[in-house]
């Protein structure tokens, strides 16, 4: 009975935020004849998508992004697809993709996905070169059977952690020192040669062997993804490089694969290298929808504070004004140098305590009204130095009433990379609905459908994942949950009457463990 009674504590809780949140982006009712909701229109093109693992924002955000711009994406069914720690199934999935692609204009498909069976899965599963040739082999042959249908395709580098398997900790801290130390060397910065000979004799010579074959590994695959891009298997591939920092063997593979790039002689048009990882399907999303239709979204980038735009936020590698620009291109949207001549307002903040005063945010709110007085449309990254509720801009705006349901995108969560790629895509596959909507219902199709995927990021992205996500957590591992990060609720983890607690907090877009 006490857990039971938590256990709807916790859930009062998140109906609580849930309230709260309605009451702060409640509008004045219009005066005269309400807007009708839109009738679903059929959709103009449909996009198959593998995605990069089954969280929300690698499947679901697509999903929602499409219905913005009228496209019908489809996915592969739930049984094929992976669950956090447990691999999908590769071969289902190139069926699946091989089964569904001839009803698609064009495909976004996740090499991890088909390859390891996910992000997590490809951290950890080591392939042999038979094995990424027979993915090669694959693709080409995918793409005869359809040559008329794009193939866009997207790879992540690994990330400097060393995989879960190396699993001691001394061993952990001397490869991330390692890598760094490595990182700082092939940059040409001088580094203290005796830690890094220390380091290297100190770390066990099978985990350093297994963290390096990771890299050597996963540059293989991406040279020959490369000469499919050359070859036109692959009308566009996008390289992302998860969790990074400015100095690291990620770092050493990915000039590799820059240099190897242009001895093929290929453009960005062609192989992309981004920061990030998980908004990558959603950003190509729109970009394919800009490339079909022309448009060229015009984008001034603002920031909460002087300071903002060089900010390198925690697991990048860049600051926050290359990231965003970084985006923009990818997208194929263009800087203004002033927001008079821009369609979107990309307005970032990136909270700290020590710098982030009250005249900071009177600053930005009053920019923020202007821009919405100039009938500038706006989309808000709000994303926080430490990953608190406190350093966020978006407490401030809904004190002072500013019309938070007004924003064309808001995005707070994981990385600056994620946070940014995913408010810059939404935002534009919402702009150009609208600029090629041929009538209201359409307009008001775009709106609706934008409403619902803004207002879904603001519950989870500040309320949800900045408030309440660790009293869940703590109610998860009271009821027994040791795993809050990787559940299993159709099994016998937890009894019936918690599942739905649990179910909630499985629907987090939060990093991943």
């Amino acid at each position: 009975m006490p857990d039971i009674k938590k256990t709807a504590i916790a859930l009062a809780l998140l109906i609580l935020a849930f309230s709260l949140l309605l009451w702060h982006l409640r509008q004045p009712a219009p005066q005269g004849r309400p807007l009708p909701l839109p009738q679903t229109a059929p959709s103009a093109a449909t996009v198959t998508l593998v995605p990069l693992d089954s969280r929300p924002p690698c499947r679901q955000f697509v999903i929602n992004g499409g219905k913005i711009a009228n496209i019908n994406v489809i996915t592969p069914p739930t049984e094929l697809q992976d669950y956090y720690s447990l691999p999908g199934n590769t071969a289902g999935m190139r069926s699946w993709l091989q089964e569904n692609l001839p009803d698609s204009a064009a495909a976004i498909v996740s090499v991890d996905q088909l390859l390891y069976g996910g992000l997590i899965a490809a951290r950890e599963k080591s392939v042999s070169h038979t094995d990424v040739d027979e993915l090669v082999s694959y693709l080409r042959g995918l793409h005869q059977s359809h040559p008329q249908i794009p193939l866009y395709a997207f790879s992540i580098l690994p990330r400097m952690v060393p995989q879960d398997s190396i699993d001691g900790y001394q061993e952990r801290k001397d490869l991330i020192a390692y890598s760094r130390l490595a990182g700082k060397k092939a940059a040409g910065l001088p580094v203290d040669e005796a830690e890094l000979q220390r380091l290297q004799a100190a770390i066990p010579s099978e985990s350093l062997a297994a963290y390096l074959a990771n890299f050597q590994e996963n540059e293989y695959l991406n040279q020959k993804l490369i000469d499919l891009a050359k070859e036109g298997v692959l009308e566009q591939l996008v390289l992302g490089q998860d969790d990074g920092e400015a100095y690291s063997i990620p770092n050493i593979e990915k000039s590799a694969l820059s240099g190897y790039i242009k001895a093929k002689g290929l453009d960005s048009h062609k192989v992309f290298l981004t920061h990030g990882a998980d908004e990558i399907a959603l950003t190509l999303l729109a970009e394919i929808r800009n490339r079909r239709t022309g448009y060229t979204p015009k984008v001034y980038l603002d920031y909460h504070t002087p300071h903002t735009a060089q900010k390198i936020l925690p697991y990048m590698a860049v600051d926050m004004e290359d990231t965003a620009r970084e985006k923009l291109t990818l997208l194929g949207a263009k800087e203004t140098a002033a927001p008079e001549e821009a369609d979107l307002i990309l307005f970032m903040s990136a909270g700290d305590k020590e710098e982030d005063t009250l005249g900071a945010r009177a600053s930005s709110l009053a920019r923020l009204q202007s821009y919405r007085g100039q009938g500038k449309e706006i989309a808000l990254v709000d994303l926080s130095q430490h990953f608190e509720a406190s350093e966020c801009l978006l407490p401030y705006l809904l004190e002072e009433d500013f019309p938070v349901s007004s924003l064309a995108a808001y995005s707070g969560w994981n990385t600056a990379s994620n946070s940014i790629g995913t408010a810059l895509a939404e935002a534009s596959l919402y702009l150009a609905a609208l600029s090629s909507s041929t009538s209201e219902d359409d307009a008001l199709q775009a709106a609706y459908a934008q409403s619902a995927f803004l207002q879904g990021r603001i519950m989870e992205d500040y309320f949800y994942l900045k408030q309440d996500i660790d009293g869940v957590n703590h109610s998860l591992k009271k009821i027994g949950c040791l795993n809050t990060a990787d559940l299993d609720l159709d099994g016998a983890q937890l009894p019936l009457r918690h599942r739905s607690l649990a179910k909630i907090n499985a629907k987090s877009s939060g990093t991943l463990p």
